[in-house]
């Protein structure tokens, strides 16, 4: 960036070619491994994150190096097993570095440091059922790491629909600005909660089931044929998503 910027002063480069080499400077390439956008949350308002499912370790180790190499963000790596989270302290610990891992949710946090900020709203996480946690759970901590306070409820579903009532009046008291609502078998809870709250809700289709509902099929087309206004619906087992798109929400105003 400096060389760019130091081109376009003396002009070498005009104000048009600078912004095209500022723009491909964004991309960062890691041995023909990865293509890693540094850049996204300038546009999007959240970092790029590591899938780290179906991976080989090899070139998932190589991506984080290279980023914290580039990078003074944090580093989010999802969908990562127990065991390679070990393998990456293993490899990577050390004082400069902090790790965060939701065991639950399989997620990874690499920090270089920790900022303590005001949160800049607040998030309601609902899950039908505790097996329905492990997606939550990932909601919760990209949401956080968003700079949103989770308020959270587990197995508050609709099999025993009296424990859901009074959990819904608290996060509305506390004024939260979305409900992230995971739910397998049927996947009734995001309808009846949208049926009660004036606020976006998105429903999270998980993959706990048996017979037809098995895998989240039936949980999804439930929650996208809902008759109550007001919700969005992610794919099956997509915490991450609903938390990107809860900070959304709360980042469009």
């Amino acid at each position: 960036m400096k060389d760019i910027l130091e081109r376009l002063v003396e002009g070498e480069i005009d104000i048009g070619e600078a912004e095209n080499l500022l723009k491909a400077d964004a991309i960062l390439e890691f041995d023909d491994v990865a293509k890693f956008d540094i850049k996204r949350d300038n546009r999007t308002g959240f970092p790029e994150a590591i899938f780290a499912q179906s991976k080989d370790y090899d070139d998932l180790i190589l991506i984080i190096r290279k980023f914290l190499q580039k990078s003074s963000d944090d580093l989010i790596i999802t969908r990562l097993s127990n065991e390679r989270y070990e393998r990456i302290l293993n490899d990577l610990g050390n004082d400069s570095l902090i790790f965060d891992y939701n065991k639950r949710a399989k997620i990874l946090v690499i920090r270089k440091e920790v900022a303590k900020k005001e949160p800049i709203a607040k998030i309601g996480i609902i899950t039908a059922g505790t097996s329905d946690i492990a997606v939550a759970e990932e909601a919760k901590v990209i949401v956080e790491e968003g700079g949103c306070e989770a308020i959270t409820s587990y197995d508050i579903g609709v099999a025993g629909i009296h424990r859901l009532f009074p959990q819904i009046a608290h996060m509305v008291k506390e004024g939260v600005r979305a409900f992230i609502v995971c739910a397998g078998m049927e996947g009734a809870l995001p309808s009846v909660v949208a049926g009660l709250v004036d606020v976006p809700v998105i429903g999270v289709p998980t993959s706990i089931g048996y017979g037809v509902g098995e895998g989240g099929r039936v949980a999804l087309d439930a929650m996208l044929q809902s008759c109550a206004p007001g919700i969005a619906v992610v794919n099956i087992d997509n915490g991450f998503g609903a938390g990107v798109f809860a900070l959304t929400i709360v980042n469009s105003d």
